[in-house]
Order: structure tokens, then sequence, then C-alpha cells
């Protein structure tokens, strides 16, 4: 099909005339489309490779690809364009218009990719870290541009919105490689106090886990209404954490209980007299009631004396 037939000759004439005196620049912004677009694949491998002989994490890898190969190909066309002799200028207008459009349309996506840009160059926590985020708890898998995917210790998969993450406090729980354990430990007010410390830090210096440095304390934190409440507080490697914060704990109980020492809990005592507060026994005024069967009752007239005290066993 002939150009002609699908415009009126004056517009036809004047399309060919101007593709005649542009075929130079247009054979010029093809080739330069051509070499473009290999020059942006060879300098994204080139990019790729120098990333990861930086021994750069493969998450802030892939976003510095992903905002470096858009940003090359629009670098491309224009470059193309101002070859084949296309005013730019109104080009780049029109675009600009265009993004504002897309961006007020897209404000909460374009707040998850500023999150996602925040995450991965601060990062504040990074693939394989355990973590509280957007109050979640688990094992980063993944952190894209627009959300974070988690994985929790009953093997849930959890994608939280990047904006949601930095908009909270973040708790990375492997950032260090040592943690301390605190275990809140209660005994008798009639316990040896002493005897209960050197058992507590016998225990901790026992467990092969437990590091030397620092060294492991015991505390007395509280004289609470049952106990006298102490506090072993240990330090153990991250990895490690939850497996020796429950052997200690268990270590705890058992040991105490060796050493003769007492677990306290709540119980009340109640002491009754036997002689009403005129000193007269309790005996005689029951014998009374069963006698009377009706009528006032000696018991409401001399209520007995009882006492309640709350102690540990």
């Amino acid at each position: 099909m002939d150009v002609r037939d699908l415009l009126d000759p004056a517009q036809a004439s004047k399309l060919l005339a101007w593709m005649q005196g542009r075929a130079l620049d247009l054979l010029g912004a093809l080739l330069i489309l051509v070499v473009g677009l290999w020059l942006t694949r060879r300098l994204l491998r080139a990019l790729d490779a120098g990333l990861a002989r930086a021994n750069v994490e493969p998450t802030l890898r892939g976003f510095l690809r992903n905002v470096a190969h858009p940003a090359l190909l629009i670098v491309v066309v224009i470059a193309a364009l101002t070859a084949a002799g296309v005013p730019t200028t109104s080009v780049l207008a029109v675009l600009g218009a265009a993004g504002l459009a897309v961006g007020l349309a897209l404000k909460d996506s374009l707040s998850n990719i500023a999150s996602g840009v925040m995450l991965i160059v601060l990062r504040p926590f990074r693939a394989g870290d355990y973590v509280q985020a957007a109050g979640v708890e688990g094992t980063v898998e993944q952190v894209r541009v627009f959300q974070t995917h988690l994985r929790t210790p009953d093997n849930r998969a959890v994608i939280l919105p990047n904006s949601m993450i930095t908009a909270a406090p973040i708790t990375n729980f492997t950032a260090n490689p040592a943690r301390r354990a605190d275990i809140a430990v209660g005994v008798g007010y009639d316990d040896d106090l002493r005897q209960a410390r050197e058992v507590l830090l016998r225990i901790a210096h026992d467990h092969p886990r437990v590091l030397r440095e620092p060294e492991p304390k015991v505390l007395v934190t509280t004289l609470a209404e049952s106990s006298v409440n102490l506090e072993l507080r240990v330090w153990v490697p991250t990895a490690d954490f939850i497996d020796v914060r429950s052997e200690l704990v268990e270590a705890v109980r058992i040991r105490l209980i060796e050493h003769g020492l007492h677990i306290p809990y709540p119980q009340r005592d109640l002491h009754v007299y036997h002689h009403d507060a005129d000193g007269r026994p309790l005996v005689d005024l029951l014998a009374r009631v069963a006698d009377d069967g009706e009528g006032d009752d000696p018991l409401r007239a001399n209520p007995p004396v009882v006492g309640a005290a709350d102690r540990t066993r």
C-alpha cells in the first residue's frame, strides 16, 4: 500500500520529502538505538558482576539493576529521538506530565518504593535476620522494592508493605552475635538467699553454651508478697538463644529442688482461734447454738477472732 493512498497528495509529498531529507538522520537514530540497547545489556552485566565482586548483598544488587535498566533505556531513546531530529523538549514535557499524573494515582505504591529504597540502602536488616517489624516476628526471606517477605517460626509466609515497616520501630534480634537471656526466679523468704545465688551461678557456669564474657550475674530484683525474686542474667550466642534459655529454665527448676530451695507460689493460711474476744471457748458457743436451735445466734453477738495471713511454703 502506498503512503499516498492514506494521505492527501500534499501531505504525502511533504512526508516523503521530509523522510528523504532525514534519511541519514533516521539511519543514525536506528543505529544509536541498536547500539544503545546492546551497550545497556553489557553495562548491566558489568554492574552486576562488579557488585558481586564487592560482596554487595543480592537484594541491593537486584534493586540497583532494576533502577539502572530503565534509566539507561530512557537515555538511549532520547538520544535516538534527538538524532532523528525529533524535538525532545516536548517529549520530556509530556513524559513529565504523565509521570505527575501517575505519581498522584499511585502515591501509596510510591511510598512503598521510597520505603524499599530506605530499607535497601540503610539496611536495618538483611535476608536471614530474625526481626520484629510492624508487629510481626519472623525471618527475613526477601527485601523487594514494594514489600518485604518474612517467614514466621510456625512457617507462615507474611508479606509486609515496606511503608508499614519503616513507619514502626524495627527490632533485629540477630544483629549482634550475642544476646542476654534474663531468667526470673523466685525463692521463699525462709530459704538461704546466698545459697540460691550460688546455685544459679553454678548452673550458668556449668552450661557449655553460656558465654564467659560478660560474666553471668544474679540480681535481687523484688521483695514480693510471696517470694524474693532473683534474676539470672547470662550472655549466649544469638543462634542458640532459644535452646539455651529453655535448658537453663529447666536446670533452675531441677537444681533448686535438689538443694532444698523452694520455688514459692501464693498460698493462704487461715489461723482460727479457739476462744472468742472475751476468752470463752468457742466449743461452748457452738454447743449453745446446737441446743437453742432458734433465737439469737451467740456467734453473731460474740464473733470469734479469725486471723488470715498470706505466706509461702
